[in-house]
This record gives structure tokens, C-alpha cells and sequence, in this order.
């Protein structure tokens, strides 16, 4: 690890641990093991740091969604796959996922804007999903975008609670999630009322 990503990683730590107002860019030089003014030398502000370890959240979780429904056509299996991916990469990156939801008032401008544009890019991949199997008349829903906001929830719930020794094992909570997010647009059943 060079050291700009040991930089980010430790800020990710206090981060999640103090939050992001609370965490000094003296916090992040000590538990780094150089000054605070050294700092500046491998980043321009703790407010950079917070925008870089956000956004590289949001592009990986685009990633990912990609790479998982590139492979298939069927609406049920495309959404299923996504499903995986995005409730995976939650158990595996909880401080990333952690921080992403709690910190996101704590970004200033242009960051806050390009974060929600991912965000809303991320959150539009899986109503498009829904929608398509609507259209295919393999999903039941009365909101392709409630339905996409219950899902994403899955995973980011998901982070404030998983841990790898944990009752239960990742490979069981990402196919049991799955499981959730099909059911909640009635593939293979009734769908869920959200009434």
C-alpha cells in the first residue's frame, strides 16, 4: 500500500470511528505516524479525503454492478446478480459503506454533486432493472423506484451490522438477500405490499 492509500485508509477508520467532523487532520497525521503538515504533501484536505474515499465507493459499486448483469439478458437473473454484488460489496467494504451514508453532509461543493450524480446513477441501474422486468411482466411492483430504494437498503443496513464471524456467513446472507430483493418485486410470487 503506497502511502496516499495508507493516508485514506487510516482517514476512513477515524472516519467511521469519530466522524468526519470530529477527525483532525493531526488525528490522521499521528495514527499515519507523520506531522499533520506533512500531510499536505500527499493530500490537499481532510475534505479531499472524505470526496476521494466517497466517490471511489460509488465507482466501484458501479463497477460492480456492471461486471454482474453483463453476462445475461433475463430480468430476474440480471437483478439477482445485482442484488449479490451490491449486498457483497457491503459486508466486504462496511467502513466505506458506513461513512458513505452517515457522511455525506459533511461534503461541501462540487464533491457533494458528483457524489449524489453517482449515487443517482447507481440508485437508477437497479429501477432500470426493475422496470425492464415489469415490461417483461416477470416482476409486480406499484414503484420501480421504491422497490429500487428497499433493495439498495438491503446492503446499506447490511453494513451497520455484519461482521465475518458472525452468526452468519457471507456466501448465506448475500443469497438470502437476494432471495429478499426477488420477492419484494414478486418474481417467483406475489410481491411484497408496500402499503
Amino acid at each position: 500500500m503506497d502511502r496516499v492509500e495508507h493516508i485514506r485508509s487510516v482517514a476512513l477508520e477515524l472516519f467511521a470511528d469519530k466522524g468526519y467532523e470530529a477527525t483532525t487532520m493531526a488525528d490522521i497525521g499521528e495514527a499515519v505516524g507523520i506531522r499533520a503538515p506533512s500531510l499536505y504533501k500527499h493530500v490537499a484536505s481532510k475534505q479531499e479525503l472524505l470526496a476521494q474515499i466517497m466517490e471511489a465507493t460509488m465507482r466501484e459499486l458501479l463497477a460492480a454492478n456492471r461486471a454482474a448483469v453483463a453476462t445475461t439478458t433475463d430480468p430476474v437473473e440480471r437483478l439477482r446478480r445485482a442484488t449479490e454484488a451490491h449486498v457483497r460489496y457491503h459486508a466486504r467494504h462496511r467502513l466505506e459503506a458506513f461513512v458513505g451514508n452517515r457522511e455525506i453532509r459533511s461534503l461541501t461543493e462540487p464533491h457533494r454533486g458528483r457524489v449524489l450524480e453517482l449515487r443517482t446513477e447507481y440508485e437508477t441501474r437497479f429501477r432500470d432493472l426493475v422496470q425492464a422486468g415489469s415490461r417483461q411482466g416477470v416482476f409486480a411492483v406499484a414503484s420501480a423506484r421504491l422497490a429500487s430504494y428497499a433493495i439498495l437498503d438491503l446492503g446499506m443496513g447490511l453494513a451497520a451490522w455484519y461482521r465475518e464471524d458472525g452468526e452468519h456467513g457471507e456466501d448465506a446472507v448475500v443469497w438470502q438477500y437476494s432471495e429478499f430483493a426477488l420477492r419484494l418485486v414478486g418474481a417467483g410470487g406475489p410481491a411484497l405490499e408496500l402499503n
